[in-house]
């Protein structure tokens, strides 16, 4: 008879970096709805985190607690999974989530601009998994990074250079992970968002801008952060394990 495989994460316990707002806020209360203890990771905005935090509290479902660290530095990181240790006593599955974004062509780029995008988005990353990857279950664990569509969109602007750059690291340090901790049972995945109502994807955009961005997508929007967090959620999962190494474009057929 059949196995069947289950979507459920209660008892797991899971980190989300970036979580006060915009797609992080969306996974972390997606997780703790399938039942997981989620770490709400952020670096300046207490108030955010502790509304996604009394949110899932509220809910019913799942636990979580904020936690702030800046993960661009590997200490910050190595504080992020000792609390979480601390506090749960288990790690589980990890979302790599927080990213920085600045729009800059190659004329505008500088040491510090680059330091800024490359140890946010890869040098954190990297050793926040290697990190968490020595404290998973025998069982396996899972580790998911964010990437973004601007990889592969062959309209994207000449200002988003440093960004695409260093998510480009991020999908080819995920097919590597996914070799080397399989040894462990761990599964590690990708998922590539299109544009998606948040903040950070709002700002400095006039409307009409925008409106031009939602009309390059079949369906004549943008997507929304609740739709991203049920493929992170599922590649969390039980029901996930055959799945590794893989990088899933979320975007409504905005790339093809």
């Amino acid at each position: 008879m059949a196995t069947t495989l289950s979507t459920s994460l209660t008892d797991k316990v899971a980190i989300v970096t970036g979580s006060s707002r915009g797609i992080g806020a969306a996974i972390a209360l997606r997780l703790a709805e399938e039942g997981a203890k989620v770490v709400v990771n952020y670096v300046s905005n207490l108030q955010a985190a502790n509304e996604v935090v009394q949110k899932i509290k509220l809910s019913g479902k799942g636990d979580a607690v904020a936690i702030k660290a800046d993960i661009s530095t590997v200490e910050a990181g190595t504080i992020l999974i000792d609390e979480t240790l601390k506090l749960f006593g288990k790690l589980d599955i990890l979302v790599l989530n927080a990213a920085a974004l600045q729009y800059r062509v190659l004329a505008d780029v500088t040491e510090h601009t680059y330091d800024t995008h490359m140890n946010t988005n890869v040098k954190g990353p990297l050793f926040l998994s290697q990190a968490a990857s020595k404290h998973f279950p025998s069982s396996g664990g899972r580790i998911i990074f964010l990437s973004s569509s601007t990889t592969s969109f062959s309209s994207v602007g000449p200002n988003y250079l440093e960004y695409a750059m260093s998510k480009g690291a991020v999908e080819q340090m995920s097919r590597i992970l996914a070799k080397d901790l399989s040894s462990k049972n761990a599964t590690v995945n990708t998922v590539s968002p299109g544009p998606v109502d948040t903040e950070l994807f709002r700002a400095g955009k006039p409307q009409s801008l925008i409106d031009l961005i939602a009309s390059q997508n079949p369906s004549k929007r943008i997507g929304r952060p609740e739709e991203i967090a049920p493929v992170v959620a599922f590649l969390a999962s039980e029901a996930a394990q055959w799945v590794n190494g893989q990088n899933i474009g979320v975007n409504g057929g905005f790339i093809l």
